[in-house]
This record gives structure tokens, C-alpha cells and sequence, in this order.
């Protein structure tokens, strides 16, 4: 098991707003506390801006690096934020490098990257990991990924960006009605979307988790990028579902038993739980 993190993205915040740095410090914490998982440290890649341009406009990249306003009213500028969210990429980039060599692979990093456009920052995302890491992968050997999002927020600046995109597959499982609000059904003819209500049963919701990995097992993808947020556990304090530790594990063995290479990278999940419900998860991805 690697995980990439980098101590530098816990150096900013914004007071109030629920993407704190905590959650990442006390997850590493956690996780070289345990004594399940034989765990490698890693930092994240240096990005080539050339990268990121396939994912972003320039005009993106440009107003990013400048961050002289807030985006709006979730995603708020901060120093050197460019440099973070480039940490971010770096992290999705060690880690589709590690699944590549056979590695299990999770990256711990701040900020997040599901919403990001190719225009727009949003949802405290500038830009869009997963999907930039995607976009790697096929440019550089791959003949067919999945990304596989399980925050329980839709993911809609990766399913922006990865629309009608030849050799590249999109699932979202996701709370609706929730910010930002779309994810409603499946777009194109490569995005699918698997709305959930808020307080939906615990084996319900299970049954649309494994409802998604069977249609993507049926994808045959060579590889799968997975977004993974731990934000529909059942005390999160942001949704209003319903799972459990126990369902975190489930969902990583249920990944594993694919047999397919997977890589993952951290997105949403705010409760102070976050660094048990990371651990289960990894136990059932790694096959504990």
C-alpha cells in the first residue's frame, strides 16, 4: 500500500468552512499508527502545466495562479493555492504510477478536485485531480479507464471534463437533492450517474454501489481511477445518509475483487471519523 502525501497541504484554511486541515494531519496520523497494512510513504509528482491543459483552459490556469478573489462562495483563493492544488494533481499522478507498477495506491492531499471545470473553480476544487490523472493514463498507454466517484457529492467538473472523452468511463454514486445539484441522470455515452436520496437505507445504497461496479466491470476497463469520499457515512456532518465503517470496507474489497489495477485519491468525508473510515477502506482495497 502507498500513500502520497505531502505535509504542505495542511498549510492553509479558511475559518468555518469544513475542509480543514485536520482532516488530512490526523488521517496520516492514523494510518502510521495502524499495524494492518504494510504502508510506503510517497510525495506527490511534479505536474507539467502541459497536463494540466488538457483538462483546463488556460484562462483557468491562469486566473488559478493569480487567485486574487474567492471563486464563490465554497471555494475560497488562498496564497500559493496553484501550487496546492498542483500537489493535488501530483498525488493522482504518483498514484496511477504506483497502481501501474502493481502497487495499491491512495493519495492524501488537500485540495480536493471533482468539481473543477475546464473553466470554473468550485466546490473548494480548482482543479480536477481524478480526472486530469485520467487523461494521463490514456495519453500514455492505457486503452480504457474508469473513474469510479463515491463522494457523495456529484462529481461534475470530472464528468464536465470527461464527456464523450473516446476510451474513458465515468460513475458517479452520489446524494440528491445536493450541491451542486446535478447528477440527475446518465449524460452521453460515457457518464453515468447513480442519484441517491438523502437517507437512503444503508443496504439500499449498497445495492446502487454494487449496481454501479457491476456496469463498469462491464466497461472492461484496463484500469480505475477511484474518487474517494467518505462524506455518505451515516454522522458526516455536510450529507444526510446513511453508511457505516463496515460499508467503506465493503466498497474497497468490492473494488479489489474486480481484478482490475486501482488508484485512488481522497475527496470529500468531514466527520472526525474520517481517519477510521479512510483505514477501513484501504483494509478492503488492499484485501485485509
Amino acid at each position: 500500500m502507498k500513500i502520497i502525501t505531502d505535509s504542505r497541504c495542511t498549510a492553509y484554511h479558511s475559518p468555518g468552512h469544513p475542509e480543514r486541515p485536520a482532516r488530512i494531519s490526523r488521517t496520516v496520523e492514523r494510518l502510521k499508527d495502524q499495524s494492518d497494512l504494510k504502508i510506503t510513504w510517497a510525495e506527490p509528482l511534479p505536474v507539467d502545466e502541459e497536463i494540466i491543459e488538457r483538462a483546463h483552459s488556460k484562462e483557468h490556469i491562469t486566473r488559478v495562479k493569480a487567485a486574487a478573489h474567492d471563486f464563490d462562495g465554497d471555494t475560497p483563493t488562498h496564497p500559493d493555492i496553484f501550487a496546492h492544488a498542483l500537489r493535488g494533481v501530483g498525488g493522482a499522478l504518483q498514484a496511477l504510477k504506483a497502481a501501474r507498477a502493481g502497487e495499491t495506491a491512495f493519495s492524501l492531499l488537500r485540495p480536493p478536485g471533482h468539481h473543477a471545470t475546464r473553466d470554473r473553480a468550485m466546490g473548494f476544487c480548482y482543479l480536477s485531480s481524478v480526472a486530469i490523472a485520467a487523461l494521463e493514463a490514456l495519453a500514455t498507454g492505457t486503452k480504457k479507464i474508469a473513474v469510479f466517484d463515491f463522494d457523495v457529492h456529484h462529481g461534475n467538473g470530472t464528468e464536465a471534463i470527461l464527456l464523450n472523452r473516446p476510451h474513458a468511463v465515468f460513475f458517479s454514486i452520489h446524494q440528491h437533492p445536493c450541491y451542486p445539484g446535478t447528477g440527475t441522470s446518465h449524460v452521453g455515452d460515457n457518464c453515468f450517474n447513480y442519484p441517491v436520496a438523502p437517507r437512503t437505507p444503508r443496504e439500499e445504497y449498497r445495492k446502487v454501489l454494487a449496481k454501479a461496479l457491476d456496469d463498469l466491470k462491464n466497461q472492461k476497463p484496463a484500469l480505475v481511477a477511484v474518487s474517494a469520499g467518505f462524506d455518505a457515512y451515516a454522522r458526516d456532518p455536510i450529507a444526510q445518509e446513511t453508511l457505516e465503517a463496515e460499508d467503506f470496507y465493503w466498497l474497497g474489497k468490492s473494488l479489489c475483487a474486480l481484478g482490475i489495477p486501482v488508484f485512488s485519491s481522497l475527496e470529500g468525508g468531514y466527520s472526525s471519523d474520517l481517519p477510521e473510515l479512510v483505514l477501513e477502506y484501504l483494509k478492503g482495497i488492499d484485501g485485509k
